[in-house]
């Protein structure tokens, strides 16, 4: 008999059930209403208004890098930040293999290929290693290029992902790209205010890209940004969301361009969101540490690390399960925590296995797999009360053997 209990679990922020402990949800609790209030009487609410320059000035400031250009969605902030890095159909991308699928897509939608990274095994981020002996072994300098020796096409970019919060190791990356001339996206749409090495998230690549979805560190509904040091590459960036205007009188445009832009109500959120954001980010951090002390030494289950060098957000905070000494494995936790009206989730289905990137190179593959195979989110909203909380950790350590 198919189990129900999953289906029956919102999968929406803000579509959950009475008496439900969600995963993560938005916290509106600062000037969001004021600010929407204030979009409504002044008829500020579409595309353009303070709001929006406001709130990208608030980004570039907080990652650093000078310039952050407003889009719709994370998604449309990967597209537009690889056409701005110069992707062209046929390149090569190196992207992390085991992330939500939006970065992959959108080195499709430039016309571009997927080169999946794996994992590395201690705090699951891409596998700077793997970057490196793919490039030093599996690719040849050739006609001022760097060529894949399988495929024949050309390599032009990296584009690490910072998942869960947590920043990837970037120095050996960000060493391998200057040898060989390579353009460094950050995705780091799930990791807003996290820092590696000192340095801010978002500012160690040529572009970065953020996301703020309903259940990332801060939401405005939707909506993403483009963050970079570079004004041309700013520049470029608005005007590729913008619709590639040339002329904005008489409507002359010089090249296909984008509807991506931000409305100024979604930018008011983003800004009162962004007032709170040391707030959140140091709710996550004690959200986590607790998890972590309660859940240590139950057999089976490790906690969420954190390296030495980074400062992790925590945005979902995930275990492992080991079946053989929890007594269950991941799904089979994440289908009692169900019952319990516990939300939890699953990491991303590794992206060499998906069927729409059937064919992509791969290096590696199998941390990745078995990290999806073992890991579970837990709740973990930044205004998740302690009790709830008590009652996840109870659930958790109620392991039903051996």
């Amino acid at each position: 008999m198919k189990d129900t209990s999953l289906a029956s679990m919102p999968s929406e922020p803000g579509a959950v059930s009475e008496g439900v402990i969600p995963l993560a949800v938005p916290e509106i609790r600062g000037r969001e209403w004021d600010y929407v209030k204030e979009c409504l009487d002044t008829n500020w609410v579409s595309s353009v208004g303070p709001f929006v320059d406001r709130f990208e000035r608030m980004l570039a400031e907080r990652a650093a890098t000078g310039h952050a250009v407003a889009c719709v969605n994370g998604t449309s902030a990967l597209h537009i930040a690889l056409l701005v890095a110069g992707i062209k159909p046929d390149d090569e991308v190196l992207t992390s293999c085991l992330t939500f699928i939006a970065p992959a897509n959108a080195i499709r939608y430039a016309g571009a290929q997927p080169v999946f990274i794996d994992a590395e095994p201690s705090y699951w981020q891409m596998d700077p290693q793997r970057v490196v002996d793919f490039l030093d072994r599996e690719c040849r300098w050739q006609s001022n290029s760097l060529i894949n020796n399988r495929t024949g096409r050309k390599v032009r970019a990296i584009l690490p992902v910072h998942i869960l919060g947590h920043p990837v190791d970037m120095d050996p990356i960000l060493e391998a790209a200057r040898k060989y001339g390579l353009m460094v996206i950050e995705d780091a749409t799930e990791s807003l205010g996290a820092r590696y090495k000192e340095r801010r998230v978002g500012s160690l690549g040529d572009l970065a890209c953020f996301s703020f979805n309903g259940n990332k560190i801060i939401t405005t509904g939707g909506g993403g940004m483009i963050c970079t040091g570079d004004e041309a590459r700013a520049a470029r960036a608005k005007y590729l969301t913008t619709q590639a205007k040339d002329d904005p009188v008489e409507y002359v445009h010089g090249e296909v361009g984008y509807n991506y832009r931000l409305t100024n109500i979604q930018a008011a959120l983003g800004c009162a969101q962004m007032e709170q954001l040391d707030q959140f980010i140091a709710a996550k951090r004690r959200l986590a540490a607790r998890y972590t002390e309660a859940l240590r030494g139950v057999p089976g289950i490790t906690p969420m690390r954190e390296a030495v060098w980074a400062n992790s957000i925590f945005w979902l905070y995930t275990i492992l399960v080991d079946e053989k000494l929890y007594g269950e494995d991941s799904r089979a936790l994440l289908r009692r925590l169900a019952r319990l009206k516990i939300q939890a989730r699953p990491l991303w289905q590794p992206l060499h296995q998906s069927k729409v990137f059937a064919g992509a190179q791969v290096c590696g593959g199998e941390v990745a797999a078995k990290l999806n195979a073992h890991a579970l989110s837990l709740p973990c909203s930044v205004g998740l009360a302690d009790d709830s909380m008590a009652v996840v950790i109870e659930a958790v350590r109620e392991r039903t053997g051996p």
